[in-house]
């Protein structure tokens, strides 16, 4: 992963993380969402992964007191099965860790196999269903934790 880097995003990236946005969700954020996510919300930090000058993908986490959530992480299409998803997550975590989180979550597609695989290679466990969470298709997400102090 030659050239790859992980920074924080800016409201300068929203229209490069749109178009992973569309290629990745079925109801992708509008670019009014990130500006309030980016500007307005003390809790959200929200990070992009690069391969020299293009975004590949990018997360978001919101940090509150010690619990982090994941809001969503994304890899385009074309890159996934290289190791960004990996690479980002990881630095999404340590960051959680660095600002004192001790715990984190997130809601996964029960259907999406291949991300609860991602996640529970570093840790992440079931932990319940939200049922019909998803507006696009009434699809139940699935509830993941870890403790990061252990």
């Amino acid at each position: 992963m030659s050239e790859v880097s992980v920074r924080k995003m800016t409201v300068d990236d929203i229209k490069q993380v749109r178009i992973v946005e569309e290629a990745c969700f079925a109801t992708p954020w509008t670019e009014d969402i990130y500006q309030k996510e980016l500007i307005q919300n003390s809790y959200a930090h929200y990070y992009v992964i690069e391969k020299g000058k293009q975004i590949v993908g990018f997360c978001g986490i919101w940090i509150v007191v010690d619990e982090a959530q994941i809001t969503n992480i994304a890899i385009l299409p074309t890159y996934r099965g290289c190791g960004y998803g990996s690479y980002l997550f990881q630095y999404v975590i340590n960051q959680a860790m660095l600002a004192g989180s001790v715990r984190l979550s997130l809601e996964v597609r029960v259907s999406n196999l291949v991300a609860q695989k991602l996640y529970r290679k570093f840790g992440l466990k079931p932990a319940g269903i939200r049922k019909n969470y998803y507006t696009d298709n009434n699809e139940d997400a699935m509830v993941m934790w870890v403790n990061l102090n252990e």
